[in-house]
């Protein structure tokens, strides 16, 4: 343990040097998840520091999810979750978002999506097509003046169905993106004839895909439905489309 905190002098920024050394242990596993680190005192010895250097890293480090502090129990790796990387890029969306982002969205949707889906179809559990069935039924029963509840609903049909692939990697590149679709549907969706009748029954195919594990007819159904979305996103931001 003592090679991993050696002096770092005493020059400006110290608090940055003290968070990157040990991010830096974190990264490179001398400090796995669930291993505790030494006591305040014996960091600002190891370090060569105050309290104070050392208390402003640690604040940050716990901060952005690497480190737990608990009282009385002292300082714990936590590692870096799929829920840290989400909230990372949701905060990257949410700071770009505009109308020229959406065509890039809708994009990276139409090359993922269908294959989220054939592989939804071959790993969903019960409780996943549970989860989905129970989506449907309140999208439908929904308002249809509630445009905010259905934009909601929609954006939770995607995400429950990238859930159902069980693959961690798709969580964290979807969920964000998933997360902009309220909004982008707010954009247009309301000027659209019929679209919850359209939307309600796409999702019904892809749901009965998936419940019959139905590889080909998921992934099918899934970009039918996103070559749609992209038809009328194309439609009324033509513009922004021929760029």
């Amino acid at each position: 343990m003592d090679e991993l905190f050696t002096n770092i002098g005493s020059k400006l920024t110290l608090s940055q040097k003290i968070e990157r050394k040990i991010e830096a242990a974190i990264r490179e596993k001398k400090l796995p998840v669930g291993s505790k680190l030494p006591t305040e005192r014996e960091l600002c010895g190891a370090f060569g520091v105050s309290r104070t250097a050392l208390r402003e890293a640690l604040r940050r480090l716990s901060a952005r999810g690497l480190i737990e502090i608990t009282k009385g129990s002292g300082m714990t790796v936590t590692g870096f979750k799929v829920d840290d990387a989400i909230k990372t890029m949701d905060l990257y969306y949410d700071m770009q978002f505009d109308q020229n982002l959406i065509p890039q969205i809708i994009e990276v949707r139409r090359l993922f999506e269908p294959q989220i889906a054939g592989l939804a179809a071959a790993q969903r559990t019960q409780n996943d097509l549970s989860d989905i069935q129970e989506n449907i039924e309140l999208f439908r029963a929904c308002d249809p003046d509630n445009i905010q509840l259905e934009s909601d609903l929609d954006n939770k049909f995607h995400l429950l169905i990238a859930r159902a692939t069980h693959n961690p990697i798709v969580q964290i590149t979807m969920e964000p993106i998933y997360s902009l679709l309220p909004r982008m549907r707010n954009f247009i969706y309301a000027s659209v004839d019929d679209e919850k009748e359209v939307t309600h029954e796409s999702h019904l195919l892809i749901f009965d895909a998936i419940n019959k594990q139905k590889h080909t007819d998921a992934t099918k159904a899934m970009n039918e439905h996103l070559d749609r979305t992209y038809e009328i996103y194309k439609r009324y931001l033509h513009t922004t489309f021929e760029k």
